[in-house]
C-alpha cells in the first residue's frame, strides 16, 4: 500500500505544504519546531528542507521575529526573567545568536517586572511571619528566571523589608 501525500485528492494525507501552512495557522512557530512536526508527520528530511526554505523565502517563518515575539510575551504578559525566556527559546530551537541578540534588545525593565510580579504576590502573603514571606517570594522570583541579586531585591521591596539576606 501506498501512501500518497495527498495532492490534492480527497481522503489522502495533506502534502507537506498544507501541513506546514496549517501548523502556523495556529500559532507563529520557530524553523526547527515546524521542522520536527513534520519529520514526526512522515516526510522525508528533503521535502521538509525545500519546504521550510520556500516559506522562510516568503516570510513565513522568521526565526528573529519569533524569538521577540516569545521574549516580549514571556516578559511582559507571563513576567518571566531573562533565563526562563532563554530556555524557552533554545528549546523551540532558536539559534544562540538570535536568542542573545533578541533578549539583549528586548530584556530591559527586568528589575521592574520582577518588582511587579513580587508586589502582586506579596500581598497573598501578608498572613505569613516576614521571612517565611521572603523565602516564598523569593523561590517564585528564582522560578521564573530572574537571578538571585534582582529576586532578592525585588522580594525586598515588595514585603518592605530591608534585614533579610540573599
Amino acid at each position: 500500500m501506498s501512501h500518497d501525500r495527498g495532492r490534492g485528492k480527497p481522503g489522502t494525507r495533506k502534502d507537506i505544504h498544507e501541513r506546514a501552512l496549517g501548523l502556523l495557522a495556529v500559532r507563529q512557530r520557530s524553523r526547527r519546531e515546524i521542522e520536527r512536526r513534520l519529520g514526526r508527520a512522515g516526510f522525508d528530511s528533503e521535502e521538509i528542507r525545500a519546504e521550510l526554505d520556500r516559506l522562510g523565502e516568503v516570510g513565513l517563518i522568521d526565526d528573529e521575529a519569533f524569538a521577540r515575539a516569545v521574549a516580549e510575551h514571556s516578559f511582559t504578559t507571563r513576567k518571566e526573567g531573562r533565563r526562563v525566556v532563554a530556555g524557552r527559546l533554545r528549546t523551540a530551537g532558536i539559534a544562540q545568536d538570535i536568542a542573545e541578540a533578541v533578549l539583549d534588545e528586548v530584556v530591559g525593565g527586568e528589575e521592574e517586572r520582577a518588582d511587579a510580579l513580587a508586589a502582586a504576590k506579596a500581598a497573598t502573603l501578608s498572613a505569613l511571619q516576614p521571612d517565611a514571606a521572603y523565602r516564598r517570594l523569593y523561590g517564585m522570583l528564582a522560578r521564573r528566571g530572574y537571578a538571585p541579586d534582582v529576586a532578592g531585591r525585588a522580594a525586598r521591596r515588595a514585603l518592605a523589608v530591608e534585614a533579610f539576606e540573599d
